[in-house]
Order: C-alpha cells, then structure tokens, then sequence
C-alpha cells in the first residue's frame, strides 16, 4: 500500500505517462519540464484552449467545469501515486486555471493573439504571487481539492483583470 503524500515523494518518470491518470495529471508530460514545469503546464494548455474557444460560452464553461471536477481526483490521485501533496510537475491544475482565464475572450474580444498572452502572463502571475486568500488556501487546503482550488483562484483573479483590462482599452 503506497503511503499518503508527503512533502518528499518521488519524482515522476517518463514512464509514468503510460498510466491515463498520471498523463493528464502530468499535463500530457509538460509537468516533465525540468525548469519551471508550471509555467510549461500553462504554455500546454493553450492549444487545447484554441480547440474549445470556438464552443458557445455554456458549453466552454460546462466542460471547464467537468476539467476542474475531474481534476481533483485527477490531481489527488497523481499526489498519491507520487507521495507529494501538489508535487511541481501536477499540472492539470493550470490547465484549468488558465480556462477560467481565458474563458470570456470569445465574447469580449476577437480573439487577438496578445489577450491570449496576457491572460497566460496575468495567470502565471497570480498562480505564482499567490495572493490571499489563494495563499492561505494553497497552505491548508489538502488533497486533489486542495492543489485544484487555487489555480482556479489565481484563474478568477486573472480572469478579472483580464476583462478590466480589455474593458479599458
């Protein structure tokens, strides 16, 4: 029996992407990046962002949510397959965390490269400045709940400022 996920663990392998769960935990192996596997998660995300921009709104937002959902066992599940709670290379949670960024663009803008680059930058940005409550949340909130909700924080953040932004200019 593995033991729950500790703060030490085991990094993953390539290998590893052979099991469907640890795949899409590992965004699609961009969590294998060796420097800065988050930011590869987000940078993974955007194509299949492009393939669900053209959905009508309902349909964009039923499936982001059915991603989040998903993604807490999803990402607990690879956690406990690694022994780490939120282990650096689990990256589904930027997957969706940048859905929710990016979710609106199709209606307020007309899909210009440069708001798909802002929404990736303002993401990251909250995803790694991680302010309250995201950081309290990240600090005691366990579990594949706890390494989904505050990449869907930092997404909601991002989100807003986002459509600020595009509202101003």
């Amino acid at each position: 029996m593995i033991p729950p996920p500790s703060n030490h663990g085991r990094d993953p392998r390539p290998r590893d992407l052979l099991q469907p769960v640890m795949f899409l935990g590992l965004g699609f192996g961009s969590g294998l990046a060796p420097k800065a596997p988050g930011t590869a998660g987000t940078v993974a995300a955007i194509p299949l962002y492009l393939l669900l921009q053209p959905l009508p709104l309902p349909l964009y937002c039923a499936l982001t949510l059915l991603a989040f959902v998903a993604g807490i066992y999803i990402c607990g599940e690879t956690a406990h397959r690694l022994q780490r709670h939120d282990h650096g290379a689990i990256v589904w949670d930027e997957f969706v965390g940048y859905w929710v960024t990016v979710s609106l663009l199709s209606t307020t803008t007309d899909g210009e490269w440069w708001w798909i680059l802002l929404g990736f930058l303002l993401f990251r940005l909250f995803d790694i400045v991680k302010p309250w409550p995201i950081d309290r949340l990240d600090r005691e909130m366990a579990g594949g709940l706890g390494i989904m909700v505050d990449d869907l924080l930092a997404g909601l953040y991002a989100l807003l400022l986002l459509q600020l932004l595009i509202w101003l200019f």
